[in-house]
């Protein structure tokens, strides 16, 4: 099987992944929605947990943190008035750190996130996590890549869900996952596999 090259390498982008000390973490819809119910995610708790410790690495680096959630509506499992829109206490905001509200998959659209990175002074590089890999994330990451930033993607701090194929087949979770990452690494920025893999 002939495998192609990336446009990346196409076009001469660079993929050396950046040091956290030197980014802007914006942590992606690290809401309970996903932790159970009808948006339950397969590998939400373990992508969780990864989260929690790369926010609590660029937090310990002094890196700008942006978190980003998704407003749904009332009534709705994103409804981020109630508990199941909320962001889960582990990677909870502190002071200081903005919260972007998005209703979109792109969270630069619509939205103040690319205003509230001009005001944390924020560089090129963008490290993302969240949730889910096949929608937000990977959207969010064409969103920094057209506006000129050059995003980075955490894949253990991320998960999504099965879905129903437009074959009529199912599409594990992990077979979505890999390809949405892909999707990602042909152009639109950069994937690290774990936390560790990011230098401070």
């Amino acid at each position: 099987m002939h495998v192609s090259t990336t446009l990346r390498h196409v076009i001469g982008l660079d993929n050396t992944p950046p040091r956290l000390g030197e980014s802007t973490l914006i942590m992606i819809d690290f809401q309970n929605t996903y932790r159970g119910g009808v948006m339950a995610l397969e590998d939400a708790e373990p992508a969780l947990a990864a989260g929690a410790r790369l926010l609590a690495t660029a937090r310990a680096a002094g890196t700008p943190v942006v978190h980003v959630v998704n407003d749904g509506g009332e009534g709705t499992p994103y409804d981020v008035r109630a508990e199941i829109g909320a962001i889960s206490p582990e990677v909870a905001p502190i002071d200081g750190e903005p919260v972007v509200v998005k209703q979109f998959p792109d969270a630069f659209h619509r939205t103040d996130l690319e205003k509230t990175l001009r005001e944390l002074g924020a560089g090129s590089d963008l490290v993302l996590a969240g949730f889910m890999t096949h929608m937000c994330v990977t959207f969010t990451a064409q969103g920094a890549f057209n506006l000129g930033y050059r995003p980075t993607v955490v894949a253990e701090a991320t998960a999504t869900r099965s879905l129903a194929g437009p074959d009529g087949g199912t599409v594990p979770a992990a077979d979505l996952q890999r390809a949405s990452l892909t999707t990602i690494t042909d152009l639109f920025g950069i994937v690290v596999p774990t936390v560790d893999h990011l230098t401070v």
